[in-house]
């Protein structure tokens, strides 16, 4: 039960019992079923996996609709939002370790895995092989088989550094449009808010001509040996991760402009901003790591 206060907001608010969780799942285990089957050459794997995402999305969609209606209704207060805030915190925190263990593989291969592989043990099996990162030079990624296609690694310059002052730009117009909603200026909010949803499109379409070159033009590939499967796991999880923030954004300025959110009390505004500056840190470390050295 929830008690409630002289405003009328309850301190505690316990929601009626809903099928949201039960569809959420059914949705997730036929997305799963169908991913697995498809990719293992199963012809109606697509079909479910299609089935389950149209039951998930939908699924989504109508619990955090009724989420907004609780909260647009007065029904979340203080101990609500502190909830929220701390989700919130620990799902980051999630990413962060998730991220975290990517790093640590790039890492661990530059450091540890290439080096190992030039070791004396070694040199009997792999004569040719030499210990290099980025692993480019010949012998360096190709096994004695010769299965890695030769190839060409990236650079900072132009695509990534563009891409950089794309998301760092957006972080900015992110903060404007906090700073513009706390001082109560929704005009001004909305149109910062637009301005950072349309920079992370921008940055995904320059992702995605990105990969386009360097999959045509420098044979850069998945299983381009360890460069090529650490590249593309890190920028195409950081890439997938702006795609769910800039929809994060996108809803977030259409709640906006129907007149959601106060000065005052904002959290699925923090939320998302939240995310977002994460997506930026992570960008960065990226950006150094995997481009520059």
């Amino acid at each position: 039960m929830s008690s409630t206060t002289t405003t009328g907001t309850p301190h505690y608010f316990v929601p009626a019992p809903s099928s949201h969780p039960v569809m959420a799942s059914i949705g997730l285990l036929f997305v799963v079923l169908g991913a697995s089957q498809w990719v293992n050459g199963s012809s109606w794997g697509v079909y479910a996996l299609a089935f389950g995402m149209v039951v998930w999305l939908f699924t989504l969609f109508r619990w955090f609709s009724e989420s907004v209606r609780e909260s647009e209704g007065g029904l979340y207060g203080h101990k609500i939002d502190l909830s929220f805030r701390w989700s919130m915190s620990w799902f980051i925190f999630s990413e962060v370790m998730f991220f975290g263990a990517f790093f640590t593989a790039l890492w661990w291969a530059r450091m540890h895995s290439v080096p190992e592989l030039g070791g004396l043990e070694n040199a009997l099996l792999w004569p040719d092989f030499k210990a290099v990162w980025p692993s480019v030079a010949a012998g360096a990624t190709a096994s004695p088989a010769d299965i890695v296609e030769p190839f060409q690694t990236v650079g900072p310059f132009w695509l990534p550094t563009i891409n950089t002052a794309l998301l760092l730009t957006s972080g900015v117009t992110m903060t404007i449009a906090h700073h513009a909603l706390r001082e109560g200026h929704r005009g001004k909010t909305i149109a910062f808010m637009w301005t950072t949803v349309l920079l992370g499109l921008v940055f995904l379409f320059v992702q995605g001509y990105e990969y386009a070159h360097l999959y045509s033009d420098l044979n850069l590939k998945l299983n381009s040996g360890v460069y090529g499967s650490t590249f593309y796991m890190l920028t195409g999880f950081h890439g997938f991760h702006v795609f769910v923030g800039m929809l994060m954004l996108l809803f977030i300025t259409l709640r906006l402009q129907k007149g959601h959110f106060t000065a005052d009390k904002h959290f699925g505004f923090e939320g998302a901003a939240w995310y977002w500056h994460f997506v930026d840190v992570v960008w960065l470390g990226l950006y150094i790591l995997v481009y520059w050295l």
